[in-house]
């Protein structure tokens, strides 16, 4: 490793203690990116160039390697910077740093990689499919790690970062964010006599403190100054420069501000945000970032108190009804069974607003569901400590594990692995039948909680196709008798589901199947939806989505507009699995920055190739090929995918139709490789 560096600052100087951190070769770097190959390139900066490796450098995660660039304004004052301050800091909220390489006239720093790249990318170009209440989850993680930064834990220094902005809060594969680019970053003691340190006026505009650019005088109110900014990026969706202002308004900061000054903030939040936050919420996000950007740093909040402040707006929206209940939009009961609607901790916490009459619940006595107590899941679950957002709505769930024959709560990591989904119960009858649900491919219901008007099933829990599809590649691959198995199963169970007479998902995708040890394909979260939201990922979603989500932006006006001329429903359903099946035939996602441009958008790109036999190898994934040859059925497959994908309703074939072709394909596929049944 190279000698810890001195930070030179006026009247003071130190060394940070000596932390071991790889030292990578050159020619481990080389290799690692072909060569620093273009092609491999994710991402560019002021600093240089940054790569995807296709090696690991023994962290057991994926890396990118970010290589300085000879022409770059930034150089060796500011690798040394960052290299000495990750490799001693070390945070949940702070991108790690792997090892580092310094031969010759490279310089090259290599990181985890962070599978959902930046908080900019997904604030500000087309496609993110973040809700109001991921967006939170993230400002509080980049909040966390700014004040791990501040106050100096571990280290008994505190740092300055300097350039914090969107595009260097990076997302892992859970949306965690994780404060990122240390080049620009001052280390100084924490003590009240010192307050400041003086240097070279460095960061990016519109993001600036402006007191630290006329006085050259940075302090840690500095980088909660430009957390504002990120803040009003957040609510607006706007740049921080953005070149939709006019001469009077320069930046983010200075519109935000002059526009909540005269009583304007609906105007200026953005429409994603603005049909899913509340109005007590809005304004209190609204008023934090005002004071992170007020033009007294004395008077700003410090990270810590923005933590505390963002923690509490973000526990009271996950408190909230995320999606109102409208009952007369709800045809029978089982759309109250499957639609989530509270926090399990609130649910108990808090309980219900007003009792409810034993005549709006009615469980059938069932011996295979079990009866569980609030205790009883608080165990399962380990204090709640996993949760994610559910697939099909952005309500939080709850993993944990319980015995296989009893259901009783275990250990986590021993026993069956379950999941916990609360709904608030409203003024209709629920009879809680589990034999209506009981089919191999819809996932099991364990059990339940009942808490006045919140109910609380306990399902059964497998790993999701996704995660076992574009897992890493080696280790998760999925054979094409594996894929067809899923996808047969995965149409069992939409057409059970059909023909209990309606569509049973705002939209499909692969997070909705969980697979078996045995390819089993089991459906979650299915439920009739009343309304559509704009949390929905375009790319999954049939033309006739576009026509209604236009309306409803013209009209200004969610729900309020009459779904069944807009052909929602079995045939729409259809085009989304539609959509999967083109992953499981590709092994792509369905959009990847991380690709050509021209294959980014996995469903525009492909579609003109599915009916092509000649072509079908370009789609194709190379994990299928046997001898540079599709298996047998694959061309049929393509095929069927084409017509799920077709523009026209009326052209999209009926589920008993994909039934039977995928079933031929399965059979086929059989047959073809016997020994991967």
């Amino acid at each position: 490793m190279i000698s810890p560096a001195l930070i030179k600052e006026p009247k003071s100087s130190f060394k940070l203690p000596d932390q071991t951190c790889q030292r990578l070769t050159l020619a481990q770097i080389e290799l690692a990116t072909n060569n620093f190959d273009d092609s491999l390139v994710i991402g560019c900066g002021g600093f240089g160039k940054v790569y995807k490796s296709v090696s690991k450098f023994g962290s057991g995660s994926e890396v990118a390697v970010k290589r300085l660039d000879s022409a770059s304004s930034q150089g060796a004052c500011e690798f040394e910077a960052e290299v000495e301050i990750l490799s001693k800091l070390r945070h949940g909220n702070l991108v790690p740093l792997i090892g580092y390489c310094c031969e010759g006239k490279e310089m090259v720093l290599v990181y985890e990689f962070m599978t959902n790249g930046t908080l900019e990318d997904h604030l500000h170009k087309d496609g993110s499919e973040l809700s109001w209440l991921q967006l939170l989850r993230i400002c509080v993680g980049a909040a966390r790690g700014l004040d791990y930064l501040h106050t100096g834990t571990s280290t008994q220094h505190g740092v300055i970062h300097r350039d914090v902005k969107s595009s260097n809060i990076l997302l892992d594969s859970n949306f965690a964010a994780k404060v990122s680019d240390f080049g620009l970053a001052k280390v100084g003691k924490i003590d009240h006599t010192r307050t400041h340190v003086s240097t070279l006026v460095k960061g990016t505009f519109g993001y600036m403190d402006p007191c630290y650019f006329q006085s050259g005088k940075v302090t840690r109110k500095s980088d909660v100054y430009a957390f504002g900014v990120v803040l009003f990026e957040v609510l607006t969706g706007k740049q921080a420069l953005d070149p939709t202002f006019d001469e009077d308004h320069l930046s983010l900061a200075v519109w935000a501000q002059d526009q909540i000054k005269t009583g304007r903030l609906n105007d200026i939040v953005s429409q994603r945000v603005m049909i899913q936050i509340s109005k007590r919420c809005l304004k209190e996000f609204a008023s934090l970032a005002m004071q992170c950007l007020h033009d007294q740093p004395k008077h700003r909040p410090t990270m810590a108190e923005v933590v505390v402040k963002l923690e509490s707006i973000l526990s009271r929206e996950r408190e909230k009804n995320v999606f109102s209940v409208d009952d007369g939009r709800f045809i029978n009961k089982v759309r109250y069974f499957f639609t989530g609607k509270a926090d399990l901790i609130s649910a108990h916490s808090e309980g219900s607003t007003s009792n409810v009459d034993e005549q709006y619940i009615q469980i059938s006595n069932n011996e295979s569901l079990r009866t569980f107590t609030y205790a009883e899941l608080i165990s399962a679950t380990n204090n709640c400590n996993d949760d994610e957002f559910s697939t099909n709505s952005h309500v939080t769930i709850y993993k944990g594990w319980v015995d296989e024959l009893t259901y009783a709560p275990t250990e986590p990591g021993v026993g069956l692995p379950m999941y916990i989904r609360t709904r608030h119960i409203e003024r209709s009858k629920l009879d809680l039948k589990s034999e209506e649900f009981n089919h191999p491919n819809l996932v099991k219901l364990l059990g339940y909680y009942l808490n006045k008007r919140e109910l609380s099933c306990v399902y059964e829990l497998t790993p999701s196709l996704d995660k076992l599809l574009f897992g890493e590649r080696g280790t998760t691959s999925l054979s094409w008798v594996a894929r067809l198995k899923i996808a047969v199963g995965a149409a069992k169970g939409l057409s059970f589901l059909h023909k209990k007479g309606y569509s049973a998902y705002i939209q499909f995708k692969t997070t909705c199947i969980l697979v078996d040890t045995d390819y089993n394909a089991r459906l979650r979260d299915f439920w009739a939806p009343s309304s559509y939201s704009f949390g929905m990922d375009a790319r999954y979603s049939a033309p006739e989505w576009f026509r209604y989500q236009a309306d409803v932006i013209f009209d200004g006006i969610i729900g309020g507009l009459n779904h069944s001329k807009y052909g929602f429903g079995v045939k729409s359903e259809i085009y989304s699995f539609g959509v999967v099946l083109l992953e499981l035939l590709t092994g792509m996602k369905v959009f990847d920055r991380n690709r050509s441009e021209e294959k980014q958008n996995l469903v525009k790109w492909a579609i003109p190739l599915l009916t092509d036999d000649a072509n079908l190898g370009m789609i194709l994934d190379p994990q299928l090929q046997d001898n540079n040859h599709p298996p047998k059925g694959a061309f049929v497959f393509a095929e069927l995918v084409s017509n799920c994908l077709q523009p026209s309703q009326d052209e999209r074939p009926s589920m008993e139709k994909i039934l039977q072709v995928l079933h031929q394909c399965y059979q086929e596929a059989l047959r073809q490789y016997p020994k991967k049944q």
